[in-house]
């Protein structure tokens, strides 16, 4: 049986849905470098620390899991997983975490599970529909394996088990370990690819078009969209709030669902109180719906005289009009 790329564990959204008081916010940036650097006693002393004067602190609580977790010690991971999917419900990562936990011990219908509830919170969570996908990749080789096990001979389960590893094989590891995803996966595909592989019979070939009936298509630039992310980025830094609100859309979704008008008076006090503030866009994830349609997930830093080393993933759904690149959507998470 091949051996599949790990599924991503993830701890990004869960920092910008619970945003606490700056001092607490350092502590916890604290102990996450210490558990990227691999000094795991030493962050979990820090947050036995923290969660010592915040018991019930999700962000405290789900970082001694992702601690636990890359220890090896799936057990205590588990139920501070479990635990927290109790507790908050509503946040994708802990069930996101529980399938990565799941498919590394190959219990994949619970790993499957884990990663529909995480979608049932977060529809637009595109790392549990990658994940979910490479559950079902897992799934589907083992009952390949299985037919063949039953019947050597049988052509077609071996040539959709091939099908299924090359598929995975050929589209690279998603993430290993259980270190916090920094950088938001692609757009979903794997699943949809899994099932196209598995069911798809070839098509009859279609006569090469001539020169002449090819429509001239202008690609769209990848460099423009990132330098629109960028500037977009660059104009909330300086502070600039005309400039800023210069890159949305007009037909722009509020996050929240309030009026252009409310949005755009929010927001403009949140830029306009801290003295200062710097924003960063960290490995932008780009995908083209397209000629005039994109999608940008990018790890977000911001930081001000208020609050200090705050990130989150952050995604942009960009269209082209007239000949601009703006905002048509705006979401934190995936």
């Amino acid at each position: 049986m091949t051996i599949f790329p790990d599924l991503r564990p993830c701890l990004a959204a869960l920092a910008a849905a619970l945003l606490c008081a700056p001092a607490f916010a350092d502590d916890i940036q604290d102990a996450s470098k210490l558990l990227k650097s691999g000094q795991h006693q030493q962050a979990l002393e820090r947050v036995n620390k923290l969660l010592a004067a915040k018991p019930k602190d999700a962000q405290a609580r789900f970082l001694k899991g992702l601690i636990y977790a890359d220890q090896g010690n799936a057990k205590d991971a588990t139920e501070i997983f479990l635990q927290l999917t109790k507790d908050y419900p509503e946040l994708p990562e802990p069930y996101n975490n529980l399938a990565v936990i799941y498919a590394a011990q190959g219990q994949y219908d619970k790993a499957r599970g884990a990663l529909e509830q995480s979608i049932r919170t977060h529809p637009s969570y595109a790392t549990a529909y990658e994940n979910l996908g490479d559950v079902y990749a897992k799934l589907a080789s083992q009952a390949y394996d299985k037919a063949l096990q039953i019947d050597s001979a049988n052509a077609a389960a071996k040539n959709k088990l091939a099908l299924v590893r090359d598929l995975v094989v050929s589209g690279g590891p998603t993430g290993a370990g259980t270190q916090p995803a920094v950088v938001a996966a692609a757009a979903p595909r794997k699943e949809a690819a899994v099932v196209a592989a598995i069911e798809a019979k070839p098509a009859p070939e279609k006569p090469a078009e001539k020169p002449a009936e090819k429509a001239a298509v202008a690609k769209p630039s990848n460099n423009e969209i990132l330098d629109t992310v960028n500037s977009w980025a660059k104009a909330w830094a300086s502070k600039n709030v005309d400039a800023h609100f210069a890159f949305y859309a007009k037909d722009f979704q509020t996050p929240g669902g309030e009026t252009r008008a409310d949005w755009e008076k929010a927001r403009r006090q949140r830029i306009s109180a801290p003295k200062s503030i710097t924003v960063t866009v960290d490995g932008p994830k780009l995908s083209l719906s397209g000629d005039s349609q994109a999608r940008v997930t990018f790890r977000q830093g911001y930081s001000s005289d208020v609050l200090k080393g705050a990130h989150t993933t952050k995604t942009l759904v960009l269209a082209k009009v007239d000949g601009r690149w703006l905002i048509q959507q705006e979401r934190v998470g995936n």
